[in-house]
């Protein structure tokens, strides 16, 4: 047996936006690795020790047993705890060891892939102990690898791979999200819709609608006569989307008609990821 035809995706996807981050960090000097990201408190360093450590996580390795310091400013929760334990036992590492257990992992991980024979139901161990299914699983990692190469390509001045496989996940993950954004955190009218018109590398137009019991849903037929409508272009709506940009920032790219007061409600609560 091999890889479920359901899973061969977000494999792709992994292994596309991996072999990139490896291509990207494989020449850097030292100081290169303590460059800033977009990425709130990470450096490149820090990047690439998460998806290390996320890969290490998919091969079922043993969490480090490590205290972390208290003065970390951008860790606020327990989610972020949990995360920031694999990076913060590598923050000593050297270029060359980081790209050692990098290209290490990538093979490891490389054949878990070719073994792979589970299905995607299969209930595998999440984040904080949660139980989610293989295919979460996977279609999760693809989306946070490739967020993470585009960390690297915007603090290393590389731009790229905005329209690569991962990206594909990575606009199906986050439009999931836009259901509860427009219904329950927006608080949109009921009976109503909200269109979403997204330009660039990735184009797609969207509508969330809002049932009479005040449910969301998402669908690819436009609306006419949206209560509101957000237009942006792909690489706004990522970074918004994943808190690597404030509203501000973002504010002369995007263009918004109907409710303004809809319109800004659901732009506050745009970032989705944690």
């Amino acid at each position: 047996m091999s890889l479920h035809p359901t899973l061969q995706p977000y494999a792709d996807a992994w292994t596309h936006s991996i072999e990139a981050i490896s291509a990207l960090v494989q020449p850097l000097a030292e100081a290169e690795w303590n460059r800033r990201t977009p990425c709130p408190g990470w450096s490149v360093r820090d990047i690439v020790s998460h998806v290390i450590g996320l890969d290490c996580e998919m091969l079922g390795d043993p969490r480090p047993i490590h205290t972390l310091p208290r003065d970390l400013f951008h860790v606020t929760n327990e989610h972020q705890r949990y995360m920031e334990m694999q990076v913060d036992v590598r923050r000593h590492h050297t270029a060359p060891e980081m790209t050692s257990e990098l290209e290490y992992t990538i093979i490891r991980r490389n054949r878990q892939l070719r073994n792979e024979s589970r299905d995607p139901g299969t209930k595998v161990r999440g984040p904080l102990g949660a139980e989610q299914t293989l295919q979460d699983a996977m279609r999760r990692h693809a989306f946070d690898v490739w967020v993470h190469e585009q960390d690297l390509r915007t603090a290393l001045g590389r731009p790229g791979n905005l329209d690569s496989p991962g990206a594909q996940v990575a606009r199906d993950v986050l439009l999931a999200e836009f259901p509860q954004i427009v219904a329950e955190k927006a608080n949109a009218p009921r009976s109503s819709a909200v269109v979403v018109d997204v330009h660039g590398p990735v184009e797609f137009l969207r509508t969330i609608r809002v049932d009479i019991q005040g449910r969301g849903t998402l669908e690819t037929a436009p609306a006419l006569g949206p209560a509101a409508a957000l237009t942006l272009d792909w690489e706004t709506f990522v970074r918004l989307a994943c808190g690597r940009m404030t509203l501000e920032a973002a504010a002369d790219r995007i263009k918004t008609e109907g409710d303004p007061d809809l319109a800004a409600a659901i732009l506050r609560n745009f970032t989705v990821t944690s």
